[in-house]
């Protein structure tokens, strides 16, 4: 029987392509984010269907499946309410609906009955209430359910990301492979992104809009010169130094305006990457922040994944969230395999 997937939460198609990349055969990806639909439609074979997860219909979904086949069903729910950095902020219970989504997709498993299951999410979201909700109505519902927080580097993502990765399968016992690497051989930053063409403050690549510098004020570029690589703002001379970097609050946070290391994974990559005092998202190298290519790239996108063109122009910010909020490709990928593995092994076994 063929294997079809359709992907929730699609974004601009992080996931859809590393179950590509595994083999796995992706009808379509929905998101109410209508921004997203050129990169998901360009760089993958599969439909781009904007509409609220919270009000889509199981006959949606169940349409996109030929008959016949084995019905996989995968997503991440946007995960901002369950980072570290919202946890700061949450005092009495969540403040963010967003949270619900999750429930949205309990939901839809349920109307769907789908044969094979993943959900991907940051880590934090282990602890809530709604997770384990998730759990319960799988297994009420007959599925073997494995879950596991994983360190993104063991799957070939250049990039220090903690993920939670939930499989469930209606075939029985399913697990994710193991890991490809292991710390000492993991793709660092060198490796991803070493051969990108240099790039001066405020230089864009002749031939990628993608791989362009944020320009940088005088005080910023006479910070990033003092920079090492992996080290912090403590390196600078005190007149560089922030305000806040000086009260016990920002004592914490040595990370912000640093390098990154070039024989090492980069740090997590967020949604706004692209800004030198973001985090530590300066070049290893070149005093300038990261591209919006190099971070695409530690995300482990194909570096020749199409992003925008005269036709469809983006902003950096909106780039920004299209990149950082993506599935990693290659952690995509490692789902897929395992999937692919898992129904290999029950069909070998009758």
């Amino acid at each position: 029987m063929p294997c079809v997937a359709v992907d929730l939460f699609c974004g601009i198609g992080g996931l859809t392509k590393g179950l590509t990349l595994s083999g796995l055969d992706v009808v379509a990806g929905i998101d109410i984010d209508e921004t997203c639909r050129f990169s998901y439609e360009k760089n993958n074979e599969a439909q781009f269907i904007n509409e609220d997860v919270t009000n889509l219909s199981a006959d949606t979904i169940l349409n996109l499946y030929p008959n016949d086949c084995i019905k996989i069903l995968v997503g991440c729910a946007p995960c901002q309410p369950f980072s570290r950095y919202s946890e700061r902020y949450r005092k009495d219970g969540y403040t963010d609906d967003k949270w619900r989504l999750l429930y949205s997709f309990t939901r839809i498993v349920e109307e769907t009955n789908p044969h094979i299951i993943s959900m991907e999410n940051v880590p934090g979201l282990a602890k809530e209430t709604v997770f384990q909700d998730f759990i319960n109505t799988l297994e009420r519902l007959n599925y073997f359910v494995d879950w596991h927080v994983v360190y993104c580097p063991w799957y070939g993502v250049p990039q220090s990301r903690k993920r939670l990765v939930l499989l469930a399968s209606k075939f029985g016992e399913i697990h994710l492979i193991p890991p490809a690497y292991e710390q000492g051989n993991y793709i660092t930053v060198r490796q991803a992104i070493g051969n990108l063409p240099q790039l001066n403050n405020g230089e864009v690549d002749d031939n990628d809009p993608l791989h362009f510098a944020c320009h940088l004020s005088e005080i910023n570029r006479q910070r990033i010169r003092k920079s090492l690589p992996g080290g912090t703002w403590r390196d600078w001379e005190e007149s560089l130094q922030l305000k806040c970097h000086k009260k016990n609050s920002g004592k914490t946070y040595s990370s912000v305006y640093g390098r990154m290391s070039w024989d090492q994974p980069s740090p997590t990559i967020t949604t706004q990457f692209y800004g030198y005092g973001n985090g530590r998202f300066g070049h290893p190298e070149q005093d300038r922040a990261l591209s919006l290519r190099e971070g695409a790239i530690l995300q482990s996108f194909p570096p020749d994944y199409i992003f925008i063109d005269d036709e469809h122009p983006a902003n950096r910010c909106e780039l920004g969230i299209h990149i950082g909020n993506a599935v990693p490709v290659e952690l995509g990928k490692a789902i897929g395999v395992s999937i692919q593995e898992h129904l290999k092994g029950v069909e070998d076994n009758g």
